[in-house]
């Protein structure tokens, strides 16, 4: 597959953290992504009461409206900061506690207990420490993941998910020769061979 410049672009987890420091988050939707209610049905399935993941959540604000709908969010970010702020910024009391199983991981949990948010490297998670999911929300982690580590970011996912879960994938298309990333340019055919 042609992502033309990209292949080789690493973005830094430090360089995530400084983005959050300096507030340069326009990948942040204040009113929720428009695809997600678009395609709710789809993620839901017709069932109630599911197990969410929200992989690079940052601070979205679907995971409080997916959690008030009875659903178990579960998110993983590795900004502290971002993490904090989903908490404050829907006026969550939350506690905070260490991950004994990821070194210098923390888990911060809703005191509703239906929101916990792994502040950690995806890498760092496995289906015995966060269990699986009936679905996940994918609207910016795919395309924020570098080029090169795409297939361990696929592998981590695919060993999360239940077998009949839902995965909604938001990726954005566009001549990756004019934008550096991120986001980076994911080609469907990339897409198909990641996740079958």
């Amino acid at each position: 597959s042609d992502i033309g410049s990209q292949k080789d672009r690493v973005v830094t987890e430090e360089e995530w953290l400084q983005k959050w420091e300096m507030g340069d988050i326009g990948f942040h939707k204040e009113q929720g992504h428009p695809l997600l209610q678009k395609y709710l049905d789809v993620l839901l399935n017709g069932r109630s009461g599911l197990r969410i993941f929200f992989p690079l959540c940052g601070k979205a604000v679907e995971m409080k409206w997916l959690a008030d709908m009875g659903h178990s969010v579960v998110g993983v970010e590795l900004s502290e900061q971002a993490v904090k702020e989903f908490f404050s910024d829907h006026s969550l009391p939350y506690c905070e506690e260490p991950v004994p199983e990821i070194s210098g991981a923390k888990l911060f949990q809703s005191t509703s207990g239906n929101i916990s948010l792994y502040c950690c490297s995806i890498y760092d998670l496995s289906s015995s420490i966060v269990g699986k999911f009936d679905g996940v929300w994918d609207r910016g982690a795919l395309i924020a993941v570098n080029p090169r580590d795409r297939q361990r970011y696929a592998s981590v996912m695919i060993n999360l998910v239940e077998k009949n879960s839902s995965y909604l994938l938001v990726t954005v298309s566009y001549d990756p020769n004019k934008h550096k990333g991120p986001p980076f340019y994911v080609p469907e055919s990339e897409i198909k061979s990641l996740f079958g």
